[in-house]
């Protein structure tokens, strides 16, 4: 099916069970623990041996030599794997470093061998007893030190834009600012880690893994082993958290490949927590120098969004300036992405890529702005609203509902209630503040397909290789299969996470929910095509209503019409040019209260509200624990997230759970989020968008501009740790 013009009324619409706020229905299976991760097949592949990694203690090198008698002899070991007997490997496409190294070393911890052995402490014990020898060479592991070198990328998408004549623009300005941001690399830090078992039969690779992306999977698995995708098979039918990190063939699925050929068996391995942090990617750190300039009555008219971030030789940049590009109005524009090249582990997606660490900055820099100009930042993000994307002026938004979003923010949350002068509202020992930030993701759609199977019992079967990474995808695309079949939800079941089937669009980007259910849309209407034309009767017409399809006054049972034996249908859902004529964007307000502790600095978030416009809401349940998630992760981004760089050996610190920290749930007592009742019919048959990503994006400002309005200390360096508050507090007297 080809999605060309904008929707009109379909089956969706009816929302009897789309649009209801379902409980998840794998909830009962992971709560129980009957939902199997890649790491728990244990009934699947009962005779599983254990891989172990072994990291690379260098950033940058060669390696010398490799040892692994003293492996080979120990207890249990069954075979050990390095570049030297993998057999001739290539890299995936979405791999910016070899998932193998040798005899190049690109970053630290990039595996180096695979020891497997008939148990896990057999393996983790002949680890160490592998010997390698490096030559190590200088590396760049400073951002700060390698601005100055970095170069325009080149990127799918454009570094640098220009409207107008910024230089001009802000040097007329009547009123200016001029600052720098800077956010750190930070870690996903996922639940579940990276874990995959790996079974050959045949020449043929089974490969249970965590991965958000199948399709990309098997076909950089393929092209890394050199085999053809055929004899592939990618299977992750339940995964706990990805955030980003799991959109890319990793490590440990490779070496369990690799492992399980040299053994003979099939073989299963998980990153450790603190091999995750510097093996795998990461959201790597920016700074940015964002100028605007405004009239005395709060017009901005130039607007400038400069980005440096850094990555491997061959990587991509943060893409931090995108939502400039588009949030508000200015005639004068500028932005640019500035990447340097870093020794530093692979720097790739991480929730809300760009947008998150870009607004991060841009939504300081806009309440610094309006502090200039005495203006109300709510009322000074509302003045400079826009209808038309800035860049490119007789391009409509599809929908933007952004003033509403910050009006009905501002009023739920009690804004007018706010001080405007900085450290005058005291609770006890707590300075207390509030904070805005508006909220900015891009809508992108991906094409996605589907195979719907109507039972012989009138039950009906969805299978699609979208995957469900604590998202609620099940539950999503058994509602919009339930709702076009017009059966209960309890007579559809949901296969995801296979290779072998129709391939989706998966998780990421804020696309899947939408997208993957407007591929199990498109296939349901085949099957009922063909539903239709077996019971005799007009397609076009046709009603699927309480589990029977009925038309010209007759009713024929789903049950009877596959009496005949099972109908399938089967589409995949592709886009045209829709998001050429509109641009498609989800749209937010974030407001946060905290506290910080008069004496220590300590930070306290009290409360927080999200308002959110993201077309149709296909669960308003699961869609706001994708959203409070979001919330708390960026929380995490403003006052805690920091991988620490060791500039001297070019290696993340604190590569655990101990020294990388993360909210928890004492950490946010309160969230409230709203959605707006919005459907955009630009976007897809569903009329939906994405949401998961656009919760995150605007948070760490909004608390920053919080920790401002209650302490007067302005802080440009996430996290805003009590070190750097304490620092520049007021002396008491």
């Amino acid at each position: 099916m080809k999605f060309t013009t904008p929707a009109t009324t379909n089956p969706i619409d009816q929302l009897k069970v789309v649009g209801q706020p379902v409980d998840r229905i794998d909830g009962p299976f992971k709560t129980t623990g009957t939902a199997r991760y890649a790491y728990e097949q244990h009934e699947t592949v009962p005779d599983a041996a254990y891989g172990y990694v072994v990291g690379a203690t260098i950033a940058k090198g060669r390696i010398a030599s490799i040892d692994v008698e003293a492996a080979r002899r120990s207890p249990g070991v069954l075979a050990i794997v390095t570049y030297q007997n993998a057999g001739q490997l290539g890299k995936g496409k979405y791999n910016t470093a070899k998932l193998l190294a040798g005899p190049e070393v690109e970053h630290y911890h990039q595996a180096v061998a695979v020891v497997v052995a008939q148990t896990f402490e057999q393996a983790r014990a002949a680890a160490p007893l592998v010997k390698v020898r490096y030559v190590e060479q200088k590396g760049e592991y400073d951002l700060e030190r390698a601005k100055k070198s970095a170069r325009l990328p080149k990127t799918d998408d454009k570094p640098e834009t220009k409207h107008g004549n910024f230089a001009a623009g802000f040097a007329g300005a009547p009123v200016k600012l001029d600052a720098t941001y800077t956010t750190p690399d930070q870690s996903h830090a996922m639940m579940e880690p990276h874990a995959s078992v790996a079974a050959w039969n045949d020449g043929k690779l089974t490969l249970w893994t965590s991965n958000q992306m199948i399709h990309w999977g098997t076909q950089d698995m393929a092209k890394t082993l050199g085999i053809p995708v055929e004899n592939v098979r990618l299977i992750s039918p339940y995964i706990g958290g990805g955030f980003g990190g799991k959109l890319f063939l990793r490590a440990e699925a490779l070496l369990a490949a690799l492992g399980a050929r040299a053994a003979q068996r099939p073989v299963k391995v998980n990153l450790t927590r603190a091999v995750m942090f510097n093996n795998t990617t990461h959201r790597p750190a920016t700074i940015q120098r964002i100028r605007i300039g405004a009239t005395r009555e709060g017009r901005i008219t130039a607007i400038a969004h400069e980005s440096w971030s850094g990555d491997l030789p061959g990587g991509q940049p943060e893409t931090a300036v995108q939502q400039t590009r588009l949030l508000y109005a200015g005639e004068h524009r500028l932005t640019r992405l500035n990447l340097a090249v870093l020794d530093l582990p692979e720097a790739n997606a991480m929730r809300a890529p760009g947008e998150a660490p870009g607004m991060m900055a841009l939504e300081i820099a806009i309440d610094e702005m309006a502090e200039k100009l005495k203006m109300d930042p709510v009322t000074f993000r509302i003045v400079n609203d826009t209808t038309s994307d800035p860049e490119k002026p007789g391009r409509k938004f599809s929908q933007r509902r952004f003033v509403e979003c910050m009006r009905q923010g501002a009023e739920r949350f009690g804004w007018n209630k706010r001080n405007a002068q900085p450290g005058q509202v005291r609770d006890g020992r707590w300075l207390v503040g509030l904070g805005v930030a508006s909220a900015f993701r891009n809508n992108m759609v991906m094409k996605s397909a589907a195979r719907v199977r109507l039972e012989r019992n009138g039950s009906v079967t969805v299978e699609t290789d979208m995957t469900d990474i604590g998202t609620g995808s099940y539950t999503i695309i058994a509602q919009t299969a339930a709702e076009m079949m017009g059966l209960p939800l309890e007579r559809v079941a949901v296969k995801l996470g296979d290779s072998t089937f129709p391939v989706s669009a998966g998780s990421g980007g804020q696309w899947g929910g939408n997208s993957s259910t407007a591929g199990v849309y498109a296939a349901c209407v085949k099957l009922r095509e063909a539903i239709a034309a077996r019971a005799g009767l007009d397609v076009a017409t046709a009603e699927f209503v309480d589990g029977a399809v009925r038309a010209g006054g007759r009713s024929v049972p789903l049950a009877q019409v596959a009496q005949g034996g099972e109908i399938v249908g089967e589409d995949t859902m592709e886009y045209g040019d829709l998001d050429k004529k509109f641009q498609q964007s989800t749209f937010g307000a974030h407001f946060v209260e905290v506290g910080v502790d008069v004496d220590t600095c300590e930070v306290r978030v009290r409360r927080m509200l999200a308002v959110c416009a993201a077309g149709r809401i296909l669960n308003p349940k699961s869609a706001r624990s994708q959203v409070i998630g979001a919330m708390t992760m960026g929380v995490g981004a403003a006052l805690m997230e920091d991988l620490v760089v060791d500039k001297r050996r070019g290696f993340f610190v604190n590569h655990d759970l101990a020294g990388y920290e993360v909210p928890v749930h004492a950490d946010i007592p309160h969230q409230e989020v709203v959605f707006l009742d919005e459907t955009d019919p630009v976007s897809s048959p569903m009329k939906a968008k994405g949401v998961g990503e656009l919760g995150i994006c605007g948070v760490g400002a909004a608390v920053a501009n919080a920790i401002y309005n209650a302490t007067g200390v302005r802080i440009r360096d996430y996290p805003i740790t009590l070190d750097k508050l304490l620092s520049k507090m007021p002396l008491r007297a």
